[in-house]
């Protein structure tokens, strides 16, 4: 396969303290999913932002089918599609007469376009619907119309910016099957931003994990997680005293966090470690609450490369997300 996406330094500053895209490089394999996972304002957006040119870059280049973002933007524009995360269809339009907006807009012959709307209509289960103003769709299917528009002139690269943020389990299962049936019986290639680690984990073929503005890692989504290195055992427990120390010093570990006051241990076989580990806590004289063994995940891979989970890390994007905010509107 070869490169249909090309990053190279791509850098957005929106002001002197706020560095949205901090000098990030990669590749998309044709034909791939490719996805960015990483919380609220670690960048995901932006970078989409900036490969469909909604958005100038302070610095670097990229590619997008060999065209350049910055140079030519209308062609690029012509070989992508897009979709957003906030809804962008006519609520007093039909689903039909949307998608045919939409192929207007493209240039699309109304008579090739009759076609291809009937076709993305049954891709998304959207056929009984078709006829019916939007406004009274449900978000799931408001959802999966905005994915038909953005496939209607058949582009090379699909940009999906949280496609399923918001969305209930059911519907967000759905979705992923819409995406999986995309790769399946069309020459497409997908690029998608999440913070859902098991729609990273379920959906892509690489993941790039993205925090602050930068790339920490990128690989697939198993070697990801056996990059972690091993079994981790969660404990919670009642002491006075910091056992990270002590628990380190336990044959076996290979690492040891405090997190949220419970400690996260990490072992190679985590089913034999587990009641040494536990020994070791007593005879320090504490009393454990609970414990959970878990074998590699996602969020564990987020947690060793950026040194925090997905949940705190949600946590501190908002903030800092507000924090931008409310400085930018200090400097206008």
């Amino acid at each position: 396969m070869s490169a249909i996406v090309e990053v190279e330094n791509l850098t957005k500053r929106f002001s002197e303290d706020v560095l949205a895209v901090d000098d990030i490089s990669f590749s998309v394999e044709e034909g791939e999913i490719f996805g960015f996972l990483g919380p609220n304002g670690a960048g995901k957006s932006t970078t989409i932002n900036m490969l469909t040119t909604l958005l100038k870059p302070t610095g670097g280049k990229a590619l997008v089918a060999g065209l350049d973002i910055d140079k030519q933007q209308d062609e690029v524009r012509h070989v992508i599609g897009l979709v957003p995360q906030d809804l962008t269809v006519d609520d007093e339009l039909s689903g039909r007469e949307n998608m045919y907006l939409q192929a207007d807009l493209y240039n699309v012959p109304r008579g090739e376009a009759k076609t291809r709307i009937e076709d993305l209509l049954k891709l998304v289960n959207l056929e009984d619907a078709a006829d019916r103003r939007v406004k009274t769709y449900s978000g799931g299917m408001r959802k999966r119309l905005e994915l038909a528009e953005g496939l209607i002139h058949r582009p090379q690269v699909l940009f999906l910016d949280e496609p399923t943020l918001g969305l209930d389990i059911q519907t967000r299962t759905a979705i992923w099957e819409y995406i999986r049936d995309l790769k399946k019986n069309n020459v497409i290639t997908v690029f998608l931003t999440t913070h859902y680690l098991e729609e990273a984990d379920g959906l892509c073929d690489r993941v790039a994990i993205i925090d602050h503005g930068k790339i920490v890692a990128l690989d697939t989504p198993e070697n990801l997680k056996h990059s972690v290195g091993g079994d981790v055992i969660s404990l919670e427990v009642t002491s006075e005293k910091d056992l990270t120390e002590d628990l380190k010093r336990v044959p076996g570990v290979m690492d040891a966090r405090k997190e949220d006051g419970q400690y996260r241990i990490k072992a190679a076989n985590g089913e034999e470690l587990t009641p040494v580990v536990l020994k070791a806590v007593w005879d320090q004289g504490a009393v454990v609450t609970s414990v959970n063994l878990a074998h590699p995940t996602l969020d564990q891979a987020f947690l060793e490369y950026t040194g925090r989970s997905m949940r705190d890390a949600e946590q501190t994007g908002n903030y800092d997300k507000v924090a931008a905010s409310r400085r930018a509107r200090r400097m206008h």
